[in-house]
């Protein structure tokens, strides 16, 4: 097993090449070594001890494997809370449409024939990670984009309502945590921390104060207006670290925020009473 490398030491994308043919599996390494971090695996069952264990941003995998082939693979990745996120592109000598069919039913985000060209792999992987990071952009950049829009697939969706549920159910908590939080969930603190990074790109403490962040502004809109009210309800120990972190993560002060809140709501109210 590789020694798992911490993820501030990494500055490149992460790729897991998955393939029983080693020819294959040097050949992609030295191709992709220059743009991004690599782990190779020669059958399904290695490829799951790594991604337990390391931090893996995109996988690919042949189909034709041992003990474990690629759709295998790729239904226990997407069935695992902890890894469905992990975008998959399979590659195949099968040039017919049903196993392309198989390939997509599995959660393929990708499939590729073999002989396959090293550009159209490359882009690929690119417009893959490239949508991800898209993704965690506008998740952290918006108060009105719910955390519960993030997920690009079914089963990231159903993790994220899991993860944003109880973390509003807990929202009183003002000492809720990771530790906490992954008991909930029973996933292993090092599991759920790596999920919530590439899900959203943010820690899990930074995804608990968005979640209160963004459960003030569904109140705020409500017409709740009172800091300190807003602070208590949404689990901050105190108005003025509230006010700090609305400012520091939507860019803008929340006297602000609510004053525009208020005059939309004003014009509403307004434009009811003129019809």
């Amino acid at each position: 097993m590789e020694e798992m490398v911490p993820l501030s030491n990494i500055a490149m994308p992460v790729i897991l090449l998955v393939d029983d043919s080693e020819e294959i599996l040097d050949y992609l390494s030295q191709s992709l070594s220059g743009k991004y971090h690599v782990h190779t695996a020669t059958d399904g069952h290695e490829a799951l001890a790594i991604l337990q264990n390391e931090w893996v941003q995109l996988v690919v995998s042949d189909v034709v494997m041992p003990r474990m082939d690629g759709f295998e693979l790729c239904t226990t990745i997407k069935s695992t809370a902890g890894l469905c996120h992990i975008p998959i592109i399979l590659l195949t000598g099968k040039s017919c449409l049903e196993s392309k069919i198989d390939g997509l039913k599995t959660g393929a985000d990708a499939y590729i024939e073999k002989p396959f060209s090293l550009d159209l792999l490359l882009a690929q992987i690119d417009n893959l990670l490239e949508n991800r990071t898209k993704l965690k952009e506008s998740y952290a950049r918006s108060p009105l984009l719910h955390a519960g829009n993030t997920p690009s697939s079914k089963e990231e969706a159903i993790f994220w309502k899991s993860l944003t549920d109880l973390i509003l159910s807990k929202l009183s908590d003002t000492d809720l945590n990771v530790e906490r939080i992954a008991q909930l969930m029973n996933m292993s603190k090092s599991t759920l921390s790596r999920k919530i990074k590439y899900v959203s790109g943010l820690s899990p403490s930074d995804v608990i104060n968005l979640v209160r962040l963004r459960k003030s502004t569904d109140l705020i809109s409500a017409g709740n207006f009172r800091v300190n009210e807003l602070a208590k309800a949404v689990g901050y120990h105190y108005p003025a670290q509230f006010r700090r972190n609305f400012k520091k993560q939507f860019k803008m002060p929340l006297a602000q925020y609510i004053k525009k809140v208020r005059q939309a709501i004003s014009i509403k109210i307004t434009g009811v009473y003129l019809s």
